[in-house]
């Protein structure tokens, strides 16, 4: 078996999909929370709290990864997103662009690009991937 010959289980359009990947994914536990609405950043008004849906994390790669979330998210689209990896790194904040998101089984499973942007933890996530690889 190759490095490139793996699907995770899958054989719906994503494990399809993860053909196509240019970097070798790891599976792992982890959470994500997607800002899917802003807050309003004055606080002032109707609709000042931001909405964020929780996602389990399927696997990563120091470019992106793949999550499972209770609603689909659409393709193209940037948000914002905190990761807690489980281990002794803080929380890390980074932006993602929704690169697919298909339906699986009773949730949807998506695939995200990190977005490098100036203040977020961009860094913080490629050096984390790495360790995980190395201790992995």
């Amino acid at each position: 078996m190759s490095d490139t010959d793996y699907g995770f289980g899958n054989t719906n359009e994503a494990s399809v999909r993860a053909e196509s990947r240019r970097e070798y994914r790891l599976t792992v536990r982890a959470i994500a929370m997607l800002e899917m609405e802003a807050s309003d950043p004055e606080g002032s008004g109707e609709g000042t709290q931001g909405r964020a849906i929780h996602c389990r994390i399927r696997d990563i790669s120091a470019a992106g990864f793949s999550l499972y979330c209770d609603e689909p998210l659409t393709e193209g689209a940037l948000l914002p997103v905190t990761i807690d990896l489980d281990n002794p790194v803080a929380p890390i904040g980074l932006m993602v662009e929704v690169v697919w998101c298909c339906p699986d089984e009773a949730a949807f499973l998506a695939g995200l690009h990190i977005v490098e942007s100036d203040g977020t933890g961009y860094v913080e996530w490629v050096e984390a991937v790495a360790s995980a690889m190395v201790d992995g």
